[in-house]
């Protein structure tokens, strides 16, 4: 049986995530997108950025010189252009 989630209103950009996701087939393929997309997630929430503030809270701009966000950034753009070339 599934937890009760707690629902709230979903944007139009989620809900066509959420969509998408749903459309996906059942694949290995799906299984390791879910999982990379789930620590993506993880990481975008919380990116243990060496720059926090006095406040905690990490820089507000990831094109700052923080190392860890502009490797990810590198990576997410890097990836988005090899879709665009397929």
């Amino acid at each position: 049986m599934m937890a009760a989630i707690e629902t709230g209103i979903l944007s139009k950009d989620e809900w066509l995530l959420v969509n998408a996701l749903r459309d996906l087939p059942p694949s290995p393929l799906r299984d390791r997108f879910l999982a990379l997309l789930g620590e993506l997630l993880g990481f975008v929430a919380d990116p243990g950025c060496a720059e926090m503030q006095a406040d905690g809270v990490p820089c507000a701009n990831a094109r700052g010189a923080c190392d860890e966000c502009r490797k990810v950034t590198d990576l997410l753009d890097a990836l988005r252009s090899r879709l665009h070339q397929a």
